[in-house]
């Protein structure tokens, strides 16, 4: 049986990992090679300093990167690997991830990927970027029992 990954998946595939659970990220859009995942940001995913941990921004293009990735794949991929660059520390109110897919073969794919912090006016300012690969596995998605 093959599992179509949709909006709904995706957020039940992203609710059944305990990390994703821990940080509250939400998908918020998903499809056409893009996902957005959301991060709010509170203390707990803090360092020194105040500004958002940069493994929380690791987490966000790691899990966006493979999402976008799964909209050209389908749901049984996982990260190949990806690099991040830390543009400014990331503070506001909720991280937003942006990731696209820029090429992709049967079996993986390259995607790109923003993350933004947004502040409580509206704006928002860009922190860290990344590229990654996903790629398609022989593995199911273990079935809900919803």
């Amino acid at each position: 049986m093959t599992t179509t990954l949709d909006l709904d998946t995706a957020r039940t595939v992203l609710a059944a990992q305990p990390f994703s659970v821990l940080v509250g990220a939400e998908i918020t859009a998903f499809g056409g090679g893009e996902a957005t995942l959301e991060i709010p940001i509170r203390p707990e995913l803090g360092q020194q300093f105040g500004f958002v941990h940069g493994g929380v921004l690791a987490y966000a293009a790691d899990n966006v990167i493979t999402y976008a990735a799964g909209t050209v794949l389908g749901p049984n991929v996982l990260t190949g690997g990806f690099t991040i660059t830390y543009l400014r520390p990331a503070s506001g109110v909720r991280l937003r991830a942006h990731a696209h897919v820029t090429g992709s073969t049967r079996r993986q794919a390259v995607c790109s990927c923003e993350i933004r912090a947004e502040q409580e006016n509206g704006e928002s300012v860009l922190c860290a970027v990344a590229q990654g690969t996903a790629t398609s596995v022989e593995r199911t998605l273990p079935q809900s029992d919803r």
